[in-house]
């Protein structure tokens, strides 16, 4: 989306804009050029790391190669903390005069092991595009160059469809009871979140045998996994192909693990309950060497940092748990009190138009004489 944005406004003032980029496909259907395909390095967690070490510090040598030979005009790191302060190192070491621009600061914001960490964002930014209004404050009130542009999703939702148009979509009459899972974006997620998931959904359906699931399907490895889990808990449930927008906007709840996607459904004002589960070696560690500590996980939450919806991690994320959650959110008065704090939560992501708002910040730092 912000590819997108800055090559708009590139075209707008007559500017031939070249964008190199690490990332993934649609990244590359927007416009940039990908000196290398981080799709399938990506990992939560510490021992879940580990497989992806290697082909990170590879990839970062070829961009640091890459970086050498042919200097930018600017940079933007995006979320990502270890990958982004190693090339942020270089480029201060090596390409002093280039202007660099951190777009979604990782979230030491919330759960900082260390001052330092923040500081070593802080001084690799000539400036800092916040998506939080908590995140704005947080690195302003350390001294840094920081402008709030809103959250990305905002703008993201605007073409989401109806209710009415994606129950159309998918085939599900006005009256059927929906239920959206939303159990990985990779497939190391599928060990510790898919059962639970499925047990959940095995007892809602018990409890109410008229419920359908439906779980869109991010990735095309997911499918097997997938289509594996509906048969070992003889679940009503189809897996989508249409876009997660599509079955978040028919559903009349989500059970979503915790990540970004709890703020489309937030901002698609569908209910939802969010889980998280990681190796339990690594929740110890977390907790008890380098003392982890969150007051919330996902984004709806830490935009108002209040509990707006109910969060389930690590040894709370129980089918008991989740079932309980899911039938009380089921019912009308708890529907309308979530959807209550959905609209002051809307407020605090800002107004639409973020990424233009993101693609004129960074323009500001462009030397364009």
């Amino acid at each position: 989306m912000l590819v997108t944005a800055l090559h708009q406004q590139a075209r707008s003032i007559g500017l031939d804009l070249e964008i190199l980029a690490l990332g993934g496909d649609r990244m590359a259907a927007a416009g940039a050029k990908l000196l290398g395909n981080t799709s399938a390095i990506g990992s939560i967690g510490l021992l879940e790391t580990l497989p992806f070490v290697l082909p990170t510090l590879r990839l970062q040598q070829r961009v640091k190669q890459y970086l050498r030979q042919e200097p930018p005009d600017l940079i933007v790191f995006i979320d990502y903390l270890g990958p982004n302060l190693a090339i942020g190192n270089f480029i201060r070491q090596r390409l002093p005069m280039v202007p660099t621009v951190y777009y979604i600061t990782p979230q030491e914001w919330v759960w900082s092991f260390s001052p330092s960490n923040t500081q070593r964002i802080i001084d690799l930014s000539d400036r800092l595009l916040a998506i939080f209004p908590g995140e704005a404050s947080y690195y302003r009130q350390r001294g840094a160059s920081v402008a709030w542009v809103g959250h990305p999703l905002v703008d993201w939702v605007q073409s989401a469809p109806t209710r009415e148009q994606a129950r159309a979509t998918l085939g599900i009459s006005p009256e059927q009871l929906a239920i959206a899972l939303l159990p990985a974006s990779r497939r190391q997620e599928l060990r510790y979140l898919l059962p639970v998931i499925c047990e959940t959904a095995r007892r809602l359906q018990a409890k109410i045998p008229q419920v359908h699931f439906w779980i869109p399907l991010s990735l095309e490895s997911l499918r097997q996994p997938l289509e594996q889990a509906i048969r070992q808990y003889e679940l009503q449930a189809t897996i989508a192909a249409d876009s997660s927008r599509t079955v978040i906007a028919a559903a009349d709840l989500a059970i979503a693990k915790s990540g970004t996607a709890n703020l489309e459904i937030a901002l698609m004002n569908v209910p939802q309950l969010v889980l998280y589960r990681v190796n339990p070696i690594t929740a110890w560690i977390a907790r008890h060497i380098l003392k982890f500590s969150i007051p919330f996980a996902s984004p709806p939450n830490l935009l108002l940092m209040e509990a707006i919806v109910p969060e389930f991690l690590q040894e709370a994320a129980t089918a008991d748990n989740l079932t309980a959650a899911a039938i009380e959110l089921l019912q009308p008065l708890r529907r309308q009190q979530m959807l209550a704090d959905y609209a002051r939560m809307q407020e605090a992501a800002g107004p639409a138009g973020v990424c233009d708002r993101a693609a004129a910040e960074i323009f500001k730092l462009l030397p364009l004489s």
